[in-house]
């Protein structure tokens, strides 16, 4: 039976971040809405809470019955977490004089308490909180303290039950993750057998089941993801798989001939349709970025369902999906932030049932697997793509000569990225999470170009460090490259007379600017 550790979500912006650091420490995790803990699970080792952007003290502050898991397997509280578990259970929690975000330092922990085994003394932590903890729980000790927080963790002196004011999960705690590893591996309990081989090994043997002898039917998109799900299903069912690559004409420069050369090597059996016709002319004169990602992912499955139909004994849809989709797409309020394209139900009249093997796994673990099952580099370290293309990637309407404008202002500065070698020796691509252009083509600049003047759209550039893309930083690019990027784009793209750089971080941006 595979242990893991549940995470309940509170609305925190980091909480994805623990389930990474969790998933670091080779045990699986499973983040889930701050009132659907599973009752009954003997796999549960451990419970996290998470913080949230609540007060303990707001009406629509987010709550949980403790008696579902306090004393029943160990758990522990993050800031608001902490913050919940003392106001529930005799504490007191009351809004701090001066609102206390950043660096802070841990001035005296309890050395012989578990969770900070190891701990260096003065150690830095994170800091994020309006509210402070001011009375712990009668059964609850004090076990480490900062200059200005006195309980900046505490712990049960009767059950397995720890808490901490601040965030262990993120980069900035120098050892938060030494806090969680003391939590999850020596408290927990956990065994460490989450690994990229483990997963291989069983989800190959859980596909063959779950499958049977049906056929499947998988939409490429030449991303890591739909490539190491299809490499995943052709270990395990083989020829029953068959690949469907829909170019809707918004993908990169050649992007399509390069991928169907791409698979050729993996031995799967691919089909490409090109349907850029449709996508086009359903997407004439869209401009709402939410309405451009539902026309596309509206007609993609109608290519798809009469692609489908040609292949008379399909049974299953497999997916790309993996875990920050799922977790991006519905946050815990149930507001959409922003639809994804292989996320959600299928129409009915597709009659297919819906596969989704990387659903639990972050971005890096995708590569990993990939990496475990053999596959060529080029297809692993490609950066991620949005389903929809170029499409949300055009401010404005979409029309097929924006789309060849941005192609070739994308080709130039990806390219480059590929070309150019860091004095580390590393190429510059590689040390990038995501980088693409983006055309903003409801925008005119003046330009002067020889003895005339211009008045053309600007290009902006794109390219942020990540590990799981659910926090990210933009990328600090050398300025020789981005001078070269910047020349050789204007010089050379029709329609381009001015290339700038985006700046904005993860949040409060998001990556793509649709």
């Amino acid at each position: 039976m595979q242990q893991k550790i549940i995470i309940l979500d509170f609305g925190s912006q980091t909480t994805q971040l623990i389930g990474r650091r969790v998933r670091e420490l080779d045990t699986f995790c499973e983040i889930l809405p701050y009132n659907k803990f599973p009752n009954d699970d003997p796999s549960v080792i451990g419970v996290i809470l998470s913080g949230s952007p609540f007060s303990v003290h707001d009406p629509e502050a987010f709550q949980v019955d403790l008696s579902q898991f306090v004393g029943k397997v160990p758990v522990l509280g993050i800031c608001y977490g902490a913050q919940y578990i003392s106001h529930t259970c005799g504490g007191r929690v009351e809004r701090a004089d001066s609102r206390e975000y950043g660096r802070a330092h841990l001035e005296w922990v309890d050395a012989g308490n578990p969770l900070f085994k190891g701990f260096d003394e003065h150690s830095q932590v994170w800091m994020s909180h309006g509210d402070t903890i001011t009375a712990i729980p009668d059964d609850c000790k004090v076990i480490a303290s900062t200059a200005n927080v006195r309980y900046a963790a505490y712990a049960s002196t009767t059950q397995p039950l720890w808490a901490v004011q601040f965030h262990p999960e993120v980069f900035h705690s120098s050892q938060g993750s030494l806090l969680l590893k003391n939590f999850v591996v020596d408290i927990c309990g956990s065994r460490q057998q989450w690994s990229a081989a483990s997963f291989v090994e069983s989800t190959v043997q859980e596909l063959r089941e779950q499958l049977g002898n049906d056929r499947v039917i998988l939409g490429l998109s030449g991303g890591v993801d739909s490539s190491v799900c299809a490499t995943l299903l052709n270990r395990a069912i083989g020829d029953r798989l068959t690949c469907i690559f829909v170019d809707h004409g918004m993908l990169r420069k050649n992007e399509f001939n390069k991928v169907m050369d791409a698979y050729k090597g993996l031995g799967l059996n691919v089909i490409g349709v090109d349907a850029s016709a449709k996508f086009f002319a359903d997407l004439a004169g869209v401009t709402d970025p939410e309405q451009k990602r539902k026309i596309i992912g509206r007609d993609f499955v109608e290519v798809f369902n009469a692609e489908a139909h040609k292949i008379q004994d399909a049974r299953w849809l497999a997916q790309g999906t993996i875990y920050p989709d799922r977790i991006e797409s519905l946050n815990i309020t149930g507001k959409t932030i922003k639809s994804h394209h292989n996320v959600g139900g299928l129409p009915e009249e597709m009659h297919l049932k819906l596969c989704e093997p990387l659903q639990w796994l972050f971005k890096d673990e995708v590569r990993r697997v990939g990496r475990e099952m053999g596959m060529p580099e080029r297809l692993i370290k490609r950066h991620p793509f949005p389903g929809p293309g170029l499409a949300v990637r055009i401010l404005g309407d979409i029309t097929p000569e924006k789309v060849r404008i941005l192609q070739e202002a994308d080709d130039i500065y990806i390219e480059a990225m590929l070309n150019y070698v860091c004095p580390d020796g590393e190429v510059l691509y590689d040390k990038i999470w995501q980088a693409g252009a983006i055309l903003l083509s409801t925008v005119r600049s003046v330009g002067v170009m020889g003895d005339e003047r211009t008045y053309e759209h600007p290009v902006a550039l794109r390219a942020v460090t990540s590990t799981d893309a659910m926090t990210a930083d933009w990328a600090h690019l050398p300025y020789d490259f981005m001078a070269q990027v910047s020349n050789e784009i204007i010089n050379k793209v029709r329609g381009v007379n001015r290339v700038c750089y985006d700046i904005s971080s993860k949040p409060p941006a998001t990556i793509e600017w649709e």
